[in-house]
């Protein structure tokens, strides 16, 4: 019995291993769906600490698989845990915990990157964004094939406060392999530093917590793990639309181990390249001649910048891709090449991508 006064904190009751659900339900981990199961509770305990106090907290489990996290996660006195799961093998097992945690979990059978979080909690969760983060956690061991599409899409939530981040600077704990877990967390100069990097960095502190060897999981995956921990900045460092900035830093990181312009000339079309990059390097202040992996966010801020402003005079610029415009003259010329072969009288101007400038 609880001591008077306190309330009493849940702990489940005594349910079979997590090993043993798997063989009860006869659970194999699917190579194409990048499932790894981790069994020791130690590391569960481990990753959910990382995420700070989870009393009375809500938290949204992605992909909780055969549970082992989920359990470890409602040890932790949480309010409530709702959970995402795509495949339906994990399903009975899951249930299995809900009844044994009366009231405390809600299982959703879909894919994460359909559901609407912002649906999944009661409003009075909610914090304005600007004070602390509300008591509403994420928290999962993401599956390899699915973590980067997932984190650059909750990033665009966060920078756009939709999704889960309708209820205010919602914290996120999650795994990735390990190498783009050091990307996420990479500094200036360093040699992982990568669009993830500048992504997730302007929008977030961003905490590398700890790596998992990957003979923790069954069946063993080729690489180790990382654990990190994201909590969204009340003001972004850059201050321009998501997509602009992911623009701008993935045309720079395209050419990594060049100098930067080379990246920055390819926001441009073909016709005015050369001095549109020219004066973009001048208004944003940033020496041409640098490596994208030495430019700080600062930088990156400037750049983002002064491309908005291009695109404030040419919005359809902002709608640009260079490989378009390379595809379509690829075709233009395959096109020539078939004329000739049948007629050598002149063909004309072969059709053009639209040139912005």
């Amino acid at each position: 019995m609880a001591a008077p006064g306190k309330l009493a904190f849940f702990r489940l009751p005594p349910l079979p291993t997590v090993g043993e659900l798997i063989k009860l339900y006869n659970l194999r981990a699917e190579k194409h769906l990048s499932q790894n199961f981790l069994l020791d509770l130690r590391l569960t305990d481990k990753i959910v600490r990382q995420a700070g106090s989870l009393r009375d907290a809500h938290v949204c489990e992605v992909g909780p698989g055969p549970g082992g996290l989920t359990r470890s996660i409602l040890n932790a006195g949480v309010s409530d845990v709702l959970v995402v799961e795509k495949d339906t093998r994990f399903i009975p097992g899951l249930k299995l915990l809900s009844e044994a945690a009366p009231g405390k979990l809600r299982i959703v059978h879909g894919d994460i990157l359909n559901y609407r979080m912002d649906r999944g909690f009661p409003e009075n969760v909610s914090k304005p964004w600007e004070e602390d983060p509300p008591n509403l956690h994420i928290i999962g061991n993401l599956p390899f094939s699915v973590s980067t599409h997932l984190i650059i899409k909750w990033l665009e939530n966060i920078a756009n406060r939709t999704g889960p981040f309708v209820y205010g600077r919602t914290r996120l704990t999650l795994t990735f392999q390990k190498e783009v877990a050091e990307r996420l967390t990479a500094s200036t100069s360093s040699k992982q530093r990568s669009r993830l990097s500048i992504m997730a960095q302007y929008l977030c502190t961003v905490r590398n917590c700890f790596s998992i060897p990957g003979r923790a999981f069954v069946p063993k995956p080729e690489v180790d793990v990382g654990v990190v921990h994201f909590t969204p900045l009340v003001q972004p460092q850059i201050q321009q639309p998501f997509k602009l900035v992911e623009k701008v830093v993935r045309n720079v990181f395209q050419f990594r181990r060049k100098h930067c312009h080379r990246g920055v000339e390819k926001l441009f079309p073909e016709a005015c390249r050369v001095e549109m990059t020219q004066e973009m390097m001048e208004k944003a202040d940033v020496d041409p001649i640098l490596r994208p992996t030495e430019l700080t966010i600062p930088q990156f801020r400037a750049l983002a910048e002064a491309y908005a402003q291009f695109c404030t005079h040419e919005p359809s610029l902002l709608g640009y891709e260079f490989r378009e415009e390379l595809r379509l003259k690829n075709l233009a010329r395959q096109r020539n090449k078939t004329t000739d072969t049948f007629t050598a009288k002149p063909t004309g101007t072969p059709p053009s991508s639209q040139q912005p400038c």
